[in-house]
């Protein structure tokens, strides 16, 4: 696949299955933030759904883009009230306007800013605001380290690095591209911390919907799946630490 983002699509059902959905707090901050009763939602990058389901808890109208047509089929099973489009934000052209939010959970960085920015000014109304958020996973705990850095370094010593997700850190990029753009305010930052608990099989399950694990031979990546899976059973269930990060700021008038 030449662009990494295809290969969500291409491990839809399990990304559908074991990606974790959002904090409720980050929602009700959202609501308290914005205020009003029913808001326009434009949702730039649904996936299957992890982050639309708590839009409509708030009471809010969602339109959402995704370029994955198995995603969104997904999707479609689980939100009949939601307008979705098979598209990349790069091509879709949003009602101008015409959203009090659009938002982005764990999909901003695959859109390049020098278009995404303006595209997003462009759909929102007078005072609407942009929130961009992401889960980053915290550095597992050392006896999990322990074991998996020499397998790593056997087989795919190009992954023993931090996470695409780590985009979303505050020593990220995300502050610093909103304020590039000259088009939003200042940027608020909140911080969600949360823990989950999962087998050795649940954790390689979760990495086989990664970017950067699927953009490697398949062959290479079976073993060192393998191989993780293999490592972590004795150990039990982990219980590993994430964060979630959310950034909002209000268009400029």
């Amino acid at each position: 696949m030449n662009d990494p983002s295809d290969t969500f699509d291409a491990v839809a059902a399990e990304y559908d299955a074991v990606r974790p959905p959002y904090p409720d707090k980050l929602f009700d901050d959202l609501a308290e933030a914005i205020g009003g009763d029913v808001q326009r939602v434009l949702e730039v990058g649904c996936g299957s759904g992890q982050a639309t389901g708590g839009f409509l808890g708030l009471g809010w109208q969602v339109v959402a883009v995704d370029p994955g047509a198995e995603l969104i089929a997904l999707a479609r099973t689980r939100f009949s009230d939601v307008e979705f489009h098979v598209d990349r934000f790069e091509t879709f052209t949003p009602e101008p306007a015409s959203f009090h939010l659009v938002a982005s959970a764990q999909a901003w960085h695959w859109v390049d800013p020098t278009v995404s920015f303006p595209k997003a000014a462009i759909a929102l109304r007078p005072g609407g605001w942009l929130a961009i958020f992401g889960h980053v996973p915290s550095s597992p705990p050392p006896k999990v380290l322990k074991v998996l850095e020499p397998i790593y370094a056997e087989i795919a010593p190009d992954l023993w690095r931090p996470p695409p997700q780590a985009w979303y850190l505050p020593e990220g990029p995300v502050r610093t591209l909103f304020d590039a753009s000259g088009l939003f305010g200042p940027v608020a930052h909140e911080a969600y911390i949360w823990s989950e608990r999962v087998t050795a099989s649940g954790f390689v399950r979760q990495l086989r919907t990664r970017s950067d694990y699927n953009v490697i031979a398949q062959d290479r990546r079976d073993r060192l799946l393998t191989e993780v899976e293999k490592a972590l059973a004795p150990l039990g269930e982990l219980v590993l630490r994430n964060e979630t990060h959310l950034y909002l700021a209000e268009l400029r008038s």
